[in-house]
This record gives structure tokens, C-alpha cells and sequence, in this order.
């Protein structure tokens, strides 16, 4: 008799997304004749770049002649790929990576999630709250999360994350192994200084703690002072895995790539405290389970650091930090607070009239027809908080700020 993992058994019945929808559905059900404005999930609006298209259309063609075809690619990315991401993304940082420490992936989601996989189940975990969902989730399905307890799973360790320490979060006094850093952040649009991720560099240099490093908004970073990458901070690269995504910064949420690098000097140890290369580790799991990112799409991804790549991509993410600029003046102007929307293209709004996060969801829902997603979906400390996200149309962006700013003006 075949038996179910039951690790999965133990989580929420579906995803935090799939609730939204839900309660949307039902709404446009009962009122068909309502526009919903959509400013929940973090999909992009904006087509992909000239560049990419360009790009992709040649590889299109390429696959259409036996002499260019391409069959199975190296399941860790092309060279060509993965070069441009060495000479573009680090390099001019003063990084230094080799292009085996480069893995390309179908989206940061993905080797977030599946990173677990080279990591023993009696790890314990250590993350900020509120989070993305998948962080946790991922470790729950392995089996190292414990029971839920009021919506806290007893074997990983959270570190609160509020206005009250602007949203950053304080060393753990307990014992972690692995800890989750997401910035600029997601959900919060928050981010954290050089002086700060230095710290957490040197905790983790002082208790043999890996650091999941995700980066997958880098590219909406406006300020000097905020890293773009924890390999800037020295001794990082013996600590740290680090993702980055082209779903945001390039439009490819429909295409699909990303990718996670992996040091050499990354370890973990066995049982036996022998140490191992997590590199090595990784590139044999991803043999083993990945069959690769399309041709067509690292194609596309190279073409993002052409000279006319990256100036139509920061052209898109200008159009996205528009939106959160007027999304945060509007809020200003009601007198509701709100984090982020600076370095990111997340505004973090505290509920006004002490609601909590999903009676703000169903009363903006009901009387202004604007869809966001409540923040306690992120965990326990996002109660009374919600997130807006910058990445809709401009002209939707404005409507729904003066349908939101009318109704709690009445």
C-alpha cells in the first residue's frame, strides 16, 4: 500500500493566493458589473523588453534548422548565460565567482523551494516574519517544521519583523543552522543596510549558519548604502547560497528563469562532521531532478544585459517605481502608513481603523474594488498590516488610490 508523505497533510488547505482568489471570484460572481483593480499578486504588466523578444525570436529560428538546433542543455545553464550574469551582475561589484558557482534555474521560487533537498531534515530553520509563503512552506513538506501552533510552526525559529524595529530583524538567540533573508524584501519592500547585512554575515561566520540569500529585487534598489548582493560583505561567500529572479527585474514571470549561486566554500557537514561542498551537492541534485531552462529562454536572459536591454529594463522598472511613488504619496495624503515602495516594488500598508488584515481585504474589497493581499497571509507578525504591489498599469494604479482614498474618507 502506497503512503502519502503526510508532512503535506499538515499544511494550510491552499495556498495564500489561491484564497485571494477565491474570495475574488465569488465577488466578480456576485457583481459582475464592478471593475476590479488588481494590486495583490506580484505578476508584472509590462511586456518583455525589444531586446528579449528580438533575442528570442532568433533562438525560435535557431531551433527551426538541424544546424542550430539545440536539444538537452547543461542542466546548470549555458555558458553564455551564465558569463553574462558573472560579468554583469557581479564583477562590477568586485565579486569574484567562478561560472560554476552559477546555476540557472526556472525562477527563484523554484530553487527556494528545492534548495531544502541538499539539507538534513533535522536542520532547524530560522526566518523573519512576516515572509514569503514558500520559505516556510518547502520546509514544512521536508519535515522540519514541526506541529503549527497557532499559526507558528514549533521547530522554526521567527524573528519578528515590525515598525517597531523598522522592520529589521534582531539576531536570533537561539540556535538556527539555516536562516532565510529576503531583500529588498518581500512582502515588506523593506530593505537592509551594508552595516546590517554585515552582521548578519558575522553571525553566521561565528555559528556555522548558512544564509538562503534572496535577492530576486536587487534591480529596484535606488539608494547607494543597500547591497545588491551578500557577496559585497566579505566572508559572505563561506556562508551564503544567493538567488536572483528575472521575473521582476526583466518581465519573466511568464517565461520563466532565474538563477542561484552556489560557492565553493559553502559547506555542511555529515553526521560524521566531515564537511561538505554544498556546491558539488547541488549541482548533483539538479542533474538528477532539472532538466534545464529552455534555450529560447536564457536566450532571452542573456539579451537583458545588451547595452538595449538594460537601458528598455530600467526604462520598465522606472514605469514600476512610478507606480509605487504615487501609491505611497496617495497613502500619505489619507494619513495611512506605510513601509517600502522606496527600493522595491512593495508598498507595506498598516490597516487603517484597527482593522485586521483580511476585514481590510474584504471591506476594500466591497467598497472600493481594489485587491490587495493581507499581510497576516505572510505570517503572524503581518496581522494588521497589508501589501499593495507597484507592478499594475499606471492608470489603474491612480484609480484605485482615488476609489480607496473616497471610501475611507466617508
Amino acid at each position: 500500500m502506497a503512503l502519502v508523505n503526510e508532512n503535506f497533510t499538515k499544511l494550510a488547505p491552499s495556498y495564500l493566493f489561491s484564497d485571494i482568489a477565491k474570495k475574488v471570484n465569488a465577488y466578480k460572481e456576485a457583481h459582475p458589473d464592478k471593475k476590479i483593480i488588481r494590486l495583490g499578486i506580484g505578476d508584472v504588466t509590462q511586456p518583455l523588453a525589444p531586446a528579449v523578444i528580438e533575442a528570442m525570436h532568433k533562438a525560435v529560428d535557431e531551433m527551426a534548422s538541424a544546424s542550430t538546433f539545440r536539444g538537452y542543455g547543461p542542466e546548470q545553464g549555458y555558458d553564455f548565460l551564465r558569463q553574462a550574469i558573472l560579468d554583469n551582475d557581479f564583477t562590477p561589484r568586485g565579486i569574484k565567482l567562478d561560472i560554476d558557482e552559477v546555476f540557472v534555474n526556472d525562477g527563484a521560487k523554484s530553487d527556494t523551494g528545492n534548495i531544502g533537498d541538499i539539507l538534513a531534515v533535522d536542520n532547524i530553520i530560522g526566518v523573519t516574519d512576516p515572509i514569503y509563503p514558500v520559505y516556510i512552506d518547502s520546509n514544512v513538506m521536508a519535515g522540519r517544521a514541526g506541529e503549527c501552533r497557532d499559526g507558528l510552526w514549533s521547530n522554526i525559529v521567527y524573528m519578528p519583523c515590525n515598525d517597531a524595529n523598522d522592520f529589521t530583524p534582531s539576531l536570533p538567540e537561539e540556535r538556527v543552522d539555516v536562516v532565510y533573508l529576503c531583500y529588498p524584501n518581500n512582502p515588506t519592500g523593506t530593505v537592509i543596510t551594508r552595516r546590517q547585512l554585515k552582521k548578519w554575515v558575522e553571525y553566521a561566520l561565528a555559528n556555522d549558519v548558512i544564509i538562503m540569500y534572496d535577492a530576486a529585487y536587487e534591480a529596484y534598489i535606488q539608494d547607494d548604502d543597500i547591497p545588491h548582493s551578500i557577496y559585497e560583505i566579505e566572508g559572505a561567500k563561506k556562508v551564503a547560497i544567493e538567488f536572483h529572479s528575472y521575473s521582476k527585474t526583466a518581465g519573466f514571470t511568464g517565461a520563466r528563469c532565474g538563477y542561484t549561486i552556489v560557492p565553493k566554500e559553502v559547506t555542511a557537514k555529515t553526521d560524521a562532521g566531515e564537511r561538505v561542498a554544498l556546491n558539488k551537492i547541488w549541482l548533483r541534485r539538479q542533474c538528477t531532478k532539472f532538466n534545464g531552462t529552455s534555450y529560447i529562454t536564457q536566450r532571452g536572459a542573456e539579451a537583458t544585459y545588451s547595452p538595449e536591454g538594460k537601458k528598455q529594463i530600467k526604462e520598465t522598472i522606472a514605469y514600476y517605481m512610478e507606480n509605487a511613488r504615487i501609491m505611497r504619496e496617495a497613502f500619505a495624503e489619507m494619513g495611512v502608513k506605510t513601509y517600502g515602495g522606496v527600493n522595491a516594488p512593495y508598498i507595506w500598508v498598516k490597516t487603517p481603523k484597527g482593522m485586521t488584515s483580511w476585514e481590510f481585504f474584504d471591506a476594500l474589497l466591497a467598497e472600493a474594488n481594489v485587491v490587495g493581499t493581507p499581510g497576516v497571509g505572510f505570517g503572524p507578525a503581518g496581522e494588521g498590516y497589508f501589501r499593495f504591489t507597484a507592478f499594475g498599469q499606471k492608470e489603474d494604479c491612480l484609480e484605485a488610490m482615488a476609489r480607496v482614498k473616497a471610501w475611507l474618507a466617508k
